[in-house]
Parts: structure tokens; C-alpha cells; sequence
């Protein structure tokens, strides 16, 4: 098992099903443990870390579901009487128990198979990111040029090929920029601008990537655009329908895909 800090390690809840009903899961059978153990309703109740009545709520609820009584119960004293597991109770206990271990190492053998979770736990924590923008890319710094106010940094993307954006010296500093950090590039579809036959012009826009048209969708004001760039990369783009006519788009076919450096948003985790 992974002991790194960003390693990834598997669980998972246990349940037993009666009729397509939940009937025994840990914590069940964790206040039946108790029961057994403490012989009283109130100390389980304690020990379970719930209300003595939903301790008796659940053992009539287990009694209801299961053929035979798990949990034998003398009504009064002052402590509410001596409760204890009947034999089924044990017995199904134990099976549980049983089946608790194997669950354990079934879920020890997937962990031993994914092996370096690393690559793993970044990915899941990309994807678990919330921006409105529709484009969001990944990758490492490999250039920061400071000026007076403001910066230019580089990011290499999946595939090699490489993104601009010009952001505060200020924002290097909060997000703790440098060479090598991964770090995000998240660019609004409506800042991204769409071109054909564009690989000798002469354009500002520092960011220019030249790609084929996997998606094309219409609609009576605005058509989405989508290219793929290399490395699995994709951009998305918001332009007019007229523009979408004029620039003849369709799928399969090539098309660039431009914005500038100034409308590029840097992002760390």
C-alpha cells in the first residue's frame, strides 16, 4: 500500500441486503458487537456513539428483517434490562466478519495492481476543479519572464506544445510559480478566436494552435466550435454562426485556434 501523501488508497462500505432492503452494515453490526461484549442496550447505545433509542429502533429493525433474532432482549431495570445475541446473532456476526476481511483484501489486491497512485491522485484532483470557462488545460511551467509589472509564462501542454499567458508579478508570487510546477492554463471559449489558412500570417495573438474540427455545433446566433489540438487537447470556441459559414467549418476539417496571451488564466491546485 502507498504511504506517499498524495497516494491514493481504496474503501468501501459493506452491506448486507435483505429483500432490497439495507439489513446489516458496519455500523450495525458494530452495536451488535457492542451488545454482546457490554450484555446492556445502554452501554452499546454508549459505545456505538448513538441515542439509546436508536439503538433500540435498530435492534427492532434487524429483529424484523432477519428469519431468526439476532439480539435477545429482557425488558426492565434500570439500566433497561440485559440484552444479549442470540446464537444467530453471533453467528451472523461472524459470517459478516468473514466476509469484512475478504472485502478487505480483494480491496488490498486492486491497490497492489493500480501500484504509483500519484499519477492517479492529480489527475482526479484536475478533474475535480469547478471553472465556468469551458477551456481548461494542464501543464508545467517551463518559462517565467518578469517585467515591471507584469510576467510571461510559459506552459508546456500534453503533447509539447506550448501556451502563453501574461500574468501580474504579484500572481507568480501567490501562486508560487517557478520552472517545473504543474500548474493550469483556463482560457474562455469566447476569448478563443477561429481561422483557416493561418500558417504564414503574421498575427499579435501570442497563442496560436493549428488543429482538426472534431464538433461542430449550430445554433441561430452563436455556433460551438471544438478542435483538436494534439496530446489529447481540445479548444472550444464560441464564435457567430455568419463567421462559422464564412470560415466553411466542418468536421475533419483543419482549422486555428488563437488567443491572447492577456485572456489566459493561470491556475495551481
Amino acid at each position: 500500500m502507498n504511504n506517499t501523501k498524495n497516494s491514493i488508497g481504496l474503501s468501501g462500505n459493506l452491506w448486507l441486503n435483505r429483500a432490497e432492503s439495507k439489513f446489516l452494515g458496519g455500523d450495525r453490526i458494530h452495536l451488535l458487537e457492542m451488545i454482546d461484549e457490554l450484555g446492556s442496550i445502554t452501554k452499546a447505545a454508549k459505545a456505538a456513539g448513538i441515542s439509546y433509542k436508536t439503538a433500540w429502533d435498530t435492534v427492532n429493525l434487524i429483529n424484523n428483517l432477519a428469519e431468526k433474532p439476532l439480539v435477545d432482549r429482557l425488558i426492565g431495570g434500570k439500566g433497561g434490562g440485559g440484552t444479549s445475541l442470540t446464537a444467530e446473532g453471533k453467528r451472523i456476526v461472524a459470517q459478516y466478519k468473514t466476509i469484512q476481511e475478504e472485502h478487505r483484501k480483494f480491496l488490498d489486491n486492486l491497490e497492489s495492481r493500480l501500484g504509483d497512485t500519484e499519477s492517479l491522485y492529480q489527475f482526479l484532483r484536475r478533474i475535480s476543479m469547478k471553472v465556468s470557462a469551458r477551456n481548461t488545460f494542464s501543464g508545467v511551467v517551463t518559462n517565467i519572464t518578469k517585467g515591471a509589472v507584469n510576467a510571461e509564462v510559459t506552459l508546456t501542454l500534453k503533447g509539447g506544445a506550448a501556451l502563453t499567458a501574461v500574468v501580474t508579478n504579484g500572481a507568480i508570487e501567490n501562486l508560487g510559480l517557478s520552472n517545473g510546477n504543474e500548474a493550469y492554463a483556463i482560457v474562455k471559449s469566447s476569448s478563443i478566436i477561429i481561422g483557416t489558412d493561418l500558417h504564414d500570417a503574421k498575427l499579435s495573438a501570442r497563442n496560436m494552435f493549428v488543429g482538426t474540427v472534431t464538433r461542430v455545433i449550430e445554433g441561430p446566433v452563436n455556433t460551438e466550435v471544438n478542435i483538436e489540438i494534439g496530446g489529447g487537447n481540445t479548444i472550444s470556441a464560441v464564435i457567430t454562426h455568419d463567421s462559422a459559414i464564412k470560415l466553411g467549418l466542418s468536421v475533419g476539417g483543419h482549422a486555428c485556434a488563437l488567443f491572447k496571451a492577456s485572456s489566459v488564466i493561470i491556475g495551481v491546485n
